[in-house]
């Protein structure tokens, strides 16, 4: 494949011999030597957009004052915010993102043509690989049937959205489909799509290499920094323009160097010490920051412990968290299969490109942190963010807070404190809170703290085979001395790649994690996203709702929000794998694991957990003889392939895709129907209502669909009305792309509080009446009355997953703009991407000093005419009693295309009537 690198420029483009192979690169030491700038102290996470910068001057879209830019940042101290024009090398998508935005290029293959354009414009111009993960749902576990009854339920449900995926693959150039039952995209992505370094042959033939760089549909592509490749998650609708060759509009970052000293000690995991880095970043406040991890403690720290660190990047805050290329870099590259010429190429660029870190890299960071990793204790994190970090020996007492919070009773009264990582907790229990419920039909009861769902799960963790080799161990060990699951526990496993299941196997250890309930049910997502399925019992779930009991989640996964991981589960608990199958013996988080028996052993004795963890060596030993090169080149051989029921599934071959009028998962969205050739321009919004008036750290899956629906919901009753029973209605992740389902579960999330309701959880609102109705219907009452709609929030808006829906449904809700304290990065674009403005408030302003009640009227002036990027711009509140307040709200359009963006309605519109110009 030939593929367009940029421009030919003379005063930077040098040769580097590797072997008996010659590639041309783009040299940072010759940009210094024509007197671009001092580059030999910027962090190598930021040698790789400079690298970007060098590839693609072109004088216009990239010009050397950019690249001066970077010499400035430097000598600065780290910051140089100036806009540039970046463009990753490909793009990885999933599923659940990856079918909509394939929904958007086959209706801009409609669109251009309505536009009088070619539809073969509509094709990406870099790599997309999608690896469909998402889909899996734990509807068997705990016996040997369950991953093949879960992947042919998985066919069932999805079949129509592998139709149109297959389609895509065969319409679209450079878009590959990695098929289901293969892994977790991002563990994929690590183990097999990413080189570190990426070649490419220009027009005139030579091969280029340049660093391998990507944007993903998940926010979770941080993952591949740990590998030294620089990625992060963007929308779809961002995807989608990277894809259609649309540079990423970025400002040059800032970036903060956190140092890692020591080694971790015995009875510790990476996981262990990724919740510590989650805290100490949030604390420290990276949004929209690069981090890149430093020190002589990543001697000491696999390539896998550095993937769980890059993987959060999103729970951390920040744009990646990144390791600079070193021997563990190659080492692991090599372990996985890579070719030798490849390993070759990524050691001799690293070094020849100031991109290696040796014993003295010590490079400008804007800001540090450090932390000794012999200092990390075994802990967890919750009960609903990723944050919430709480020591191991701290979880138990947290947790009676916690229930105490719920039930709204005063404990701080003569109880006695202590201090530690996470915070305050209650050590005495003047009053009981917890209670207590039969399950009908069974011998035991369920209380308040009882772990109804243990997962080994996500992308984050079961990549890591320390980790997994540690559970397989925790596993036997227990099985030995006669402990299972309790029976109220749904116990599932599911790795991120057909790697992790063939060194189990290996190990023998697939056994013993059968034998207490952990049987494989997939290759994918599942609990992590949602996707758990029922309890185990229908008794167990009626127990908890009848009795509003606060049951727990306890998952090696990255995200534990409200509502995220099942309707019947208030508290859900981030751990590492070994500590997962640890609570699944103990089935309750209100035991002490550091101090208090898991249970009876076989010969009546109490088993701790002491007793039963593997020490750092029994891992490592287990590692190096199960995880081989020949495992990573055996499975991954036929990885676009495909088993028999994929190679099965039919699809047309067209260039348009023909869409099926009954489709309830694929529908032609409404975005490019009937467009104007010409774009239009930004108007003030006047008399705009209240949709929703909502609090602090309303994350993506507050916002957007995820997760089972009900009947009575307005997407129960669409798919009511079309005959789809109740069992049938899958997700409505699995339904993203029909917009018509998106749109009515947009801010319906079971937890979201609107405040605009006294007490009320749920997608409800105000309608135009003043009575309280759901948010979608409220909202096609006001557009067909014609009435702008704007959602006020608090700070730390649109946090989380790299949801598009987020803003999808936002737009077809009809709300113009959305006004809050502060916005999540990826959220924020793609509310641009949509058309719809955010907006910060200032001076302090904010929803309760303002005292908003959401029935006021909003309207925001400047702009209309010649609005700059960061404006600020006034805003009249008129209250219900009439009188009107003026603020000052912040534009964060942040930079010169997004008003381009906006003006064309979305960035989609933009690259659509530009390609339809030709």
């Amino acid at each position: 494949m030939t593929v367009y690198v940029g421009t030919d420029t003379a005063k930077t483009r040098r040769g580097l011999k590797v072997g008996d192979k010659t590639y041309a690169y783009y040299s940072i030491a010759a940009a210094e030597a024509a007197g671009l700038g001092d580059f030999s102290k910027l962090p190598a996470s930021l040698k790789v957009v400079l690298e970007n910068m060098l590839r693609f001057e072109d004088g216009k879209t990239v010009t050397t004052e950019d690249i001066r830019a970077f010499a400035e940042w430097a000598t600065l101290g780290g910051r140089n915010p100036r806009e540039i024009a970046y463009r990753p090398a490909r793009v990885l998508m999933q599923d659940f993102t990856g079918v909509p935005a394939v929904v958007d290029l086959a209706a801009m293959r409609d669109g251009i043509k309505a536009l009088g354009g070619d539809a073969q414009k509509i094709n990406p111009l870099n790599p997309v690989d999608l690896v469909i993960d998402h889909s899996v749902m734990i509807d068997e576990f705990g016996n040997p049937r369950a991953f093949q009854m879960n992947v042919d339920l998985e066919y069932q449900r999805n079949i129509e959205r592998y139709q149109f995926l297959k389609w895509g693959q065969s319409a679209f150039d450079n878009f590959r489909v990695v098929p289901p039952g293969t892994g977790i995209c991002h563990q994929v992505n690590l183990e097999y799509l990413a080189q570190a370094v990426w070649t490419d042959t220009d027009p005139a033939g030579e091969v280029v290499a340049y660093p391998d760089t990507l944007v993903g549909t998940d926010s979770h592509t941080t993952m591949v920094n740990g590998l030294a490749v620089l990625g992060w998650g963007v929308g779809g609708i961002e995807a989608e323009a990277a894809m259609l060759g649309q540079p990423v509009s970025m400002l040059i970052p800032e970036v903060v160097g956190f140092k890692l000293t020591g080694r971790m000690v015995e009875g510790t995991t990476a996981t262990d010490l990724v919740l510590k880095v989650v805290q100490m970043l949030r604390k420290k406040g990276v949004v929209g920051k690069f981090v890149e991890f430093y020190g002589e403690g990543l001697d000491h720290l696999p390539l896998a412990d550095r993937a769980t660190i890059a993987n959060m990047a999103p729970e951390y805050g920040a744009t990646c968290g990144f390791f600079p290329i070193d021997a563990e870099t190659l080492r692991y590259l090599r372990n996985t299969g890579r070719a030798e010429d490849r390993v070759a190429l990524v050691e001799a660029y690293a070094k020849e490109n100031g991109m290696w870190r040796g014993a003295d890299y010590e490079p400008v960071y804007t800001d540090r942190l450090r932390l000794d990793m012999g200092e990390i204790v075994p802990a967890i994190s919750g009960p609903k963010r990723p944050q919430d970090y709480t020591p191991l020996n701290m979880a138990a007492h947290a947790f009676y807070n916690t229930v105490a919070d719920y039930r709204g009773i005063d404990v701080s009264n003569g109880a006695e404190k202590m201090a530690g990582e996470g915070g305050e907790v209650a050590i005495a229990e003047p009053l009981e809170v917890r209670k207590s419920a039969p399950v009908e039909g069974k011998d035991y009861e369920i209380r308040d703290g009882s772990v109804v769902i243990a997962a080994i799960t996500s992308c984050t963790n079961t990549s890591n085979p320390y980790v997994m080799i540690g559970a397989g161990l925790v596993a036997r060990k227990a099985r030995e001395k006669g402990l299972t699951r309790k029976p109220w526990v749904k116990t599932s496993l599911a790795p991120g790649s057909q790697v992790v299941a063939e060194y189990l196997e290996a190990a023998n250890l697939q056994e013993d994690l059968d034998a207490i309930g952990f049987n494989l049910v997939g290759f994918g997502c599942t609990t992590c996203i949602g996707n758990s399925g029922p309890l185990g019992d229908p008794a167990i779930s009626k127990a908890i709702g009848d009795n509003d009991l606060v049951a727990t989640a306890v998952l090696s996964g990255n995200r534990n929000f409200e509502g995220r991981i099942s309707p019947d589960v208030r508290a859900n608990y981030l751990a590492s794998p070994p500590l997962v199958v640890a609570y699944a013996l103990a089935g309750d988080v209100n035991i002490d694991l550091s101090s208090e028996p898991l249970g009876k052993g076989k010969d009546g004795e109490d088993v701790y957990l002491k007793d039963i963890w593997p020490t750092t060596k029994e891992v490592a030993e287990l590692v190096e003889q199960t995880v081989t090169r020949e495992a990573f080149q055996s499975k991954y051989a036929d990885v676009f392939k495909g088993d028999e029921r994929w190679q099965a599934v039919e699809t047309t071959d067209s260039e348009t895709y023909d869409w099926p009028p009954t489709s309830t998962y694929i529908q032609n969205p409404p975005y490019f129907q009937g467009m104007a050739k010409e774009p239009g321009v930004i108007s003030d919004i006047s008399g705009a209502r209240v949709l929703a008036l909502l609090g602090d750290m309303v994350t993506t899956d507050h916002i957007s669909p995820a997760g089972s629906f009900k009947p009575t919901t307005p997407a129960g009753k669409y798919l009511t009305e079309r005959q789809i029973a109740p069992k049938d209605f899958n997700s409505y992740g699995s339904r993203r792309g029909n917009h018509e389902i998106m749109m009515r579960g947009t801010f319906a999330n079971i937890r979201i509080r609107n405040e605009m309701l006294d007490g009320v959880e749920g997608g409800y609102t105000k309608g135009p009446d003043g009575e309280q109705t759901s948010i979608f219907d409220a909202s096609m009452a006001y557009q067909e009355a014609g009435v702008p709609l704007v959602v006020i929030g608090g700070v730390e808006y649109g946090a989380g997953s790299s949801r598009d829906w987020a803003a999808k449904g936002t737009a077809l809700l009809g709300v113009k703009a959305v006004i809050a304290e502060s916005f999540e990065r990826i959220h924020r674009s793609n509310l641009v991407g949509m058309g719809v403005i955010p907006f910060e408030f200032t001076g302090g302003d904010n929803r309760k000093s303002l005292g908003l009640k959401g029935d006021e009227e909003i309207s925001i002036s400047g702009l209309a005419g010649d609005l700059k990027p960061l404006s600020l711009v006034p805003c009249v509140i008129r209250y219900a009693d009439g009188t009107e307040k003026t603020i000052e709200l912040k534009c964060r359009i942040d930079t010169a295309i997004e008003i381009e963006y906006v003006e064309h309605g979305g960035v989609l519109h933009y690259v659509l009537r530009n390609l339809a110009k030709g």
